[in-house]
């Protein structure tokens, strides 16, 4: 157990996810500290954030969990729900990427745009950065979709599939960047709501 925990640390491309993660998180970190001093130095008044941010924020903890439940149905050898929660998370993060959208959209309507101010600067980069990482990730949910729609015609093309490691750990890579959006974007909501108040 603990040899095959070792082989997914080390491996390459778990410790490439990993970089990128770390480097992810120092940039939302630079982000909101920057915007944190310009607020203090300028005297800036914080950005309203849209309720539809907090929308979106249950929006991604449900394709979170539908992703955990697809790791579950894959170690369970349960085709159909494998299959069906990697179509259900694929049509959330669709789902949340036009809700941005419609958040940006309010924004404007409110004639808060992106040079209005320094912290609605911010707001509007912050969160389109934050997007394209799940936008960047959308295409490897819907590339294990057809791969199991494809190879998972028939009990002797299941097992097969089920047995290769190396989809074990793509799939355990892909939950665990799509937890750490989630939870990166927990943080950002939080940010800008306590901001807002203080």
């Amino acid at each position: 157990m603990q040899t095959k925990q070792n082989e997914f640390l080390f491996h390459p491309k778990n410790v490439m996810l990993f970089i990128l993660l770390f480097g992810l998180a120092f940039l939302f970190l630079a982000l909101t500290m920057a915007y944190v001093y310009i607020r203090v130095t300028n005297d800036v008044p914080p950005v309203k954030v849209p309720i539809l941010f907090v929308f979106n924020t249950a929006i991604l903890l449900a394709s979170s969990w539908t992703m955990v439940r697809s790791k579950r149905c894959y170690l369970a050898d349960d085709t159909l729900g494998y299959q069906q929660n990697l179509r259900i998370s694929i049509w959330l993060s669709v789902l949340f990427t036009l809700m941005q959208g419609v958040a940006w959209w309010w924004l404007f309507q409110q004639n808060i745009h992106l040079g209005s101010s320094t912290t609605t600067g911010f707001l509007y980069v912050i969160s389109f950065v934050h997007l394209a990482h799940v936008l960047a990730g959308l295409p490897f949910l819907v590339q294990f979709y057809n791969a199991a729609k494809k190879h998972m015609v028939d009990p002797v093309t299941v097992l097969v599939y089920f047995s290769d490691p190396e989809k074990r750990l793509s799939l355990r890579l892909l939950t665990l960047y799509w937890h750490f959006l989630d939870g990166l974007w927990i943080y950002l909501v939080l940010f800008f709501a306590v901001n807002q108040v203080i």
